[in-house]
């Protein structure tokens, strides 16, 4: 599906109520339409992430989730019928596999953790950090969502081991940066 943004306002969801992918009506606080918004605020604080110029690795990565996220925004504003008419892109277990490989690969480079950390250190890392705060808002939204209407197979799966990639992004950020993670202090 091809399309051509031309008017940014339209003043047609000034009574509450917005319009669908596939043009149904709905209001704007179903959980649908803050599903949807919820990924597109983890998406700028990613990009908040790469303005403060994290390692390469990460930037490669943080772009390429970014792209993604594009695809789970839209697989959530189309419900799924619309999506296999119009041969949408989806999230699938390849998507969710090269997540996982990504975890993999910086993690294998981190010390174990043997605590919590807080949420901290470098800039791009406290971003990151952010940005698994309102992956897992993300997430409970699409669980929410899912009991009520279908949803892609693979999306809760996806943004589940995305906020796990955040985390450990975060911690990769903190270690390129010679930056030590702060423990919980228990006491």
């Amino acid at each position: 599906m091809a399309f051509r943004i031309t008017k940014v306002y339209t003043k047609q969801g000034d009574g509450g109520e917005t319009r669908l992918g596939g043009g149904q009506l709905v209001r704007k606080d179903s959980t649908r339409v803050r599903a949807y918004g919820a990924i597109d605020e983890l998406n700028a604080v990613l990009g908040l992430a790469v303005a403060f110029d994290p390692a390469p690795e990460v930037s490669r990565i943080v772009s390429q989730v970014q792209n993604e996220l594009f695809t789970v925004g839209g697989q959530l504003c189309v419900l799924v019928e619309d999506q296999q008419k119009w041969q949408m892109p989806v999230i699938g277990p390849a998507n969710v596999e090269k997540l996982e490989t990504h975890i993999d690969s910086l993690n294998s480079e981190l010390a174990p953790l043997e605590d919590f950390i807080l949420p901290n250190g470098a800039r791009a890392a406290v971003f990151l950090h952010q940005a698994r705060c309102v992956c897992r808002r993300a997430e409970t939204l699409i669980v929410a969502l899912s009991a009520t209407e279908k949803i892609g197979d693979h999306l809760l799966e996806y943004v589940n081991r995305l906020s796990d990639l955040l985390f450990v992004l975060a911690r990769y950020e903190n270690f390129k940066r010679g930056v030590t993670d702060i423990c919980w202090n228990k006491s």
